[in-house]
């Protein structure tokens, strides 16, 4: 799996290209000098890097995303889960949860996840 963490210039670059997915390169060019005050290079640089991690991709000066919002959100969870807990959800939970009760609507919504998982 590629690493999925970004930092936070790399979190709101990519933000902005969810939030306007399609867009032309020159486009996003434009967006980035306005939104971030970056320089055509910065921004190809930066479209290069997550292009090449297969988040987005530049094809006939189109930038699309190959992966969702939601999608590479869920990628970074289940590194985070497999670098850290050596991929035990319950173990992340218990960690997540110690020293906080769950709320009623919290387990709820845990109980009904593992419903539908159960199928």
């Amino acid at each position: 799996m590629a690493d999925m963490r970004l930092g936070p210039v790399e979190t709101r670059f990519a933000q902005l290209i969810w939030a306007h997915a399609p867009i032309g390169s020159g486009e996003l060019v434009k967006l980035c000098q306005r939104e971030l005050n970056w320089k055509k290079s910065t921004t190809y640089t930066m479209l290069r890097r997550l292009c090449e991690r297969g988040i987005f991709q530049n094809s006939g000066g189109v930038v699309t995303a190959l992966l969702s919002r939601e999608e590479f959100q869920g990628m970074q969870s289940r590194q985070f889960v497999e670098e850290t807990f050596a991929g035990s959800l319950p173990q992340f939970l218990t960690a997540f949860s110690r020293g906080e009760k769950l709320s009623d609507r919290e387990i709820e919504e845990l109980q009904k996840l593992i419903d539908e998982m159960r199928g």
